[in-house]
């Protein structure tokens, strides 16, 4: 053992073996610095997020460590996404019981670095930790936007469609097909819908592709984590006014299809479901062919599923033309 690593701790020894090879941007000062110093572009304002990732919670403890960590910067990208956002560099906060494995590390930390990359988010700090619970992975994404045009969710105004990004309920579907494979509505799907549905529970996918447009086009925009029904209805309370949803125009995927065919009352998990990680927006009918078209050259789909109206709630009609009654709006941990 050499001297410089004899007078290394336990934590920094994990960090040079696991996170600093992933460091490519001079403002993280190579970790080893207490902090991150960066500057971000001229006439840009700074979009802050950050959202928590808890075994037995968000992710499942056998989940393979590459895809853990991939979705746990991903659902913070999704929210820079859906305010218009660029990212600029993400902070990792990591704590781990004794039973993680140096296996499990570097497979984290190899999947977190081919995203980091992918994506053009650099490393720029964190923190480690022992931990008596489950692992909880938490990340800031820090994003810039051009000054004053971050998109809220407290711009929409009655008349403007409601549109929402890729397809939704996969996610929500892919978890209950893991927990109740024999659940209705389940038996009928081939092997590649069963991947499909537990792929988009497992990597998300950020519409970073669609930020620029949607920053161009929508008055207001959220992304959809906690369920679709429930996430427009912050966006319209921030807004001062209320959604109407078609469920029949809402996008789905064969493999939702397949399911909803053979159990209809699933719809209601499609409405309702979390880690969608899509956007919802208001969008100005003047301005909507122009965020499509963009759409369509960034390759994600763009569908209208309803308007936004006066009022301060969130109906929705179901697919026989007779308003829908759910259950509860969206997931909330209380």
């Amino acid at each position: 053992m050499d001297q410089k690593t004899s007078i290394l701790s336990g934590e920094d020894r994990l960090i040079d073996r696991f996170f600093r090879p992933l460091v490519k941007d001079a403002g993280a000062l190579g970790l080893f610095d207490d902090a991150a110093c960066i500057t971000p572009p001229a006439g840009h304002d700074i979009v802050l997020t950050v959202d928590a990732s808890i075994a037995g919670v968000h992710f499942f403890a056998d989940d393979p460590a590459d895809l853990v960590a991939k979705k746990s910067l991903r659902v913070n990208l999704s929210d820079l996404a859906a305010k218009g956002a660029r990212p600029l560099g993400a902070l990792l906060s990591l704590s781990i019981p004794e039973t993680v494995s140096e296996d499990w590390l570097a497979a984290f930390s190899h999947g977190l670095g081919a995203d980091l990359d992918q994506f053009g988010c650099p490393l720029l700090g964190g923190d480690t930790t022992r931990t008596t619970g489950g692992t909880t992975i938490s990340i800031t994404a820090i994003g810039t936007v051009p000054r004053g045009s971050m998109v809220k969710r407290s711009g929409a105004r009655p008349g403007e469609h409601v549109v929402v990004t890729g397809t939704l309920g996969d996610s929500s579907l892919g978890l209950e097909l893991r927990k109740r494979p024999d659940a209705p509505g389940f038996a009928q799907l081939g092997d590649d819908e069963k991947a499909h549905l537990a792929e988009r529970y497992l990597l998300p996918q950020p519409r970073l592709a669609l930020a620029d447009a949607l920053r161009e086009a929508a008055t207001a925009a959220i992304d959809i984590s906690d369920g679709l029904v429930g996430d427009l209805a912050k966006l319209a309370s921030a807004s001062g006014v209320a959604a109407h949803i078609e469920a029949k125009s809402v996008p789905l995927s064969p493999a939702a299809r397949v399911v909803l065919a053979g159990a209809p009352e699933r719809l209601e998990t499609v409405l309702t479901g979390g880690d969608d990680y899509e956007i919802a927006a208001a969008v100005p009918e003047n301005r909507l062919a122009a965020l499509k078209e963009a759409a369509k050259e960034a390759g994600v789909m763009v569908t209208t599923i309803g308007r936004i109206e006066t009022g301060d709630s969130v109906t929705v009609r179901g697919p026989n033309g007779q308003p829908l009654t759910l259950k509860r709006a969206s997931f909330s941990h209380f």
